[in-house]
C-alpha cells in the first residue's frame, strides 16, 4: 500500500502557510482554537475557534498572535475575523468554574466546546499548545500556534478580544482593582488591590495568590471561595450561575471598548 507524499512545511513559509498546505492535502475546512486568560487571577477563561475561507479572503491584513498587537489592532482584527470567517465560537469559563474544576481542565473543555460549536464542521483542528480530545477529526496541537497558524492567530485575537472587554465591565462593577487596566493578570498594582480590598467573586480563590490574602489557601481549592458576597463585595455577578458555561455563536462584535494590556503575564508588547 502507497502512503501518500510526506507535507513539508517551510518555518519561512507565512502565517498561512500551514492551512494553505492541509487544504492541498483535501481538508478545506481548518479550524483553529486558542483561549487568553490562563494566567489571570481574577475573571473568565475564554476560549475561541475559527474557521477561515480559503484563497485571499481568508487573508486578514496585520492578523498575527493577539499578544503582539495593539488594543487598537485587535480591535479591527476582531471585526475583520468576524466579518470574514466561515464560523467562530467563543465560549467563556466564569472563575467559579476554574475554580471547582481546574484550570487545564477548563481550558481543554472550553476550547473543545467551541470547536464543536463551529457552525462549518471543521475537517482539522489546528489548537494552541494542548491537544484537544473528542473532536472525531484529525487534528494537531502546535507550540505557539498562534504565531504559526492563521486560524489559531484569529482564535486568539476573538478570544482576546471578548475577556478585555469583560473585564473593562467588570471594573464597573468592581472599582478599586484596576480590571480594565491589568485584565486581572498579577501585576504590583494588582496585588496592592487585593492586599488593601481583599478578593471578590471575580477573583480565582484556587489561584495560591488570592487563597493566601483572602485566609483560604490551606482549604481544596473548591472550598476557597465565599458562599456569599461580604461586605466588600455589594455588586452581584451578572449572567448565568452554576458555573454554566456559555457559548456565543456569531456573536455580533459591540463597540470597541479601551482595552489596557496585560504584558506582564502574557509576554505581549505595548
Amino acid at each position: 500500500m502507497l502512503t501518500p507524499p510526506r507535507t513539508v512545511v517551510r518555518r519561512d513559509g507565512g502565517l498561512y502557510a500551514l492551512e494553505r498546505a492541509l487544504q492541498r492535502r483535501g481538508f478545506r475546512h481548518v479550524a483553529g482554537a486558542d483561549e487568553a486568560g490562563r494566567g489571570a487571577c481574577a475573571g473568565p477563561l475564554v476560549a475561541a475557534a475559527a474557521v477561515l475561507p480559503e484563497g485571499r479572503r481568508g487573508e486578514i491584513d496585520g492578523l498575527a498572535d493577539s499578544k503582539l498587537l495593539t488594543p487598537a489592532s485587535r480591535e479591527r482584527i476582531y471585526d475583520e475575523v468576524v466579518a470574514r470567517a466561515l464560523a467562530y465560537a467563543v465560549v467563556v469559563i466564569p472563575a467559579e468554574e476554574v475554580d471547582a474544576r481546574g484550570l487545564h481542565v477548563c481550558n481543554v473543555a472550553a476550547m473543545r466546546r467551541a470547536l464543536a460549536s463551529l457552525i462549518t464542521r471543521p475537517e482539522y483542528v489546528l489548537t494552541d499548545g494542548f491537544g484537544v480530545d473528542g473532536l472525531d477529526v484529525p487534528g494537531l496541537a502546535v507550540w505557539k500556534g498562534d504565531r504559526v497558524a492563521a486560524c489559531v492567530a484569529a482564535a486568539s485575537v476573538l478570544a482576546k478580544v471578548t475577556r478585555d472587554r469583560i473585564m473593562v465591565e467588570l471594573d464597573d462593577r468592581y472599582p478599586g482593582y484596576g480590571f480594565a487596566e491589568h485584565k486581572g493578570y498579577i501585576t504590583a498594582e494588582h496585588t496592592a488591590a487585593l492586599r488593601e480590598h481583599g478578593p471578590c467573586r471575580e477573583h480565582r480563590f484556587s489561584y495560591v495568590n488570592v487563597a493566601t490574602i483572602s485566609g483560604r489557601d490551606g482549604r481544596p481549592p473548591r472550598f476557597r471561595r465565599p458562599a456569599v458576597d461580604g461586605p466588600d463585595e455589594p455588586m452581584e455577578r451578572s449572567g448565568a450561575s452554576g458555573g454554566t458555561v456559555g457559548v456565543a455563536l456569531g456573536e455580533q462584535p459591540r463597540p470597541p471598548a479601551p482595552v489596557g494590556e496585560d504584558v506582564v503575564m502574557e509576554g505581549g508588547v505595548r
